[in-house]
């Protein structure tokens, strides 16, 4: 049987202020990618991986982390942010109501950008609820810099 592996969320990029790292990548796949930086997986080994699994996704991690968890304060110090897709229902343009815009009940995606902290504040039945779908973590470099 082949073993298919979802490849979709698994990058990193940096620009001159952020480091960006897609949210599919398992813990043991992030501290051995070359490309992420050294001092961001770093703070994974110390930090991070003593409280998860090598086999947890970034996106199972931040999606249950608990918001009295040590980990909130560390993504705090490196001004961390998520990008999340959510459902949302769509509002007609001018008005007129629901019935009268011929969009009544129409559902789309649209990103939301979290701290960390705005994060595990919400349930994670209420993530289910509103269809939360973990895109990307995105940490300052000068805060890196400076743990």
């Amino acid at each position: 049987m082949e073993r298919k592996v979802y490849e979709d969320y698994k990058y990193s990029m940096q620009d001159t202020s952020r480091l960006y790292v897609g949210s599919k990548y398992t813990f043991g796949e992030l501290l051995e990618e070359e490309e992420i930086l050294f001092k961001f997986r770093l703070i994974m080994e110390r930090y991070v991986l003593p409280e998860a699994d090598r086999e947890d996704t970034l996106e199972s991690h931040l999606y249950y982390l608990a918001p009295d968890s040590f980990l909130v304060k560390i993504y705090r110090q490196m001004k961390a942010r998520v990008k999340v897709n959510v459902i949302e229902e769509k509002k007609p343009l001018f008005g007129g109501g629901k019935a009268a815009s011929g969009q009544a009940g129409k559902k789309r995606y649209v990103t939301r950008q979290f701290t960390v902290e705005e994060l595990v504040n919400i349930a994670p039945a209420q993530k289910e609820k509103q269809g939360f779908v973990i895109q990307e973590l995105s940490v300052s470099k000068l805060a890196l810099g400076s743990l």
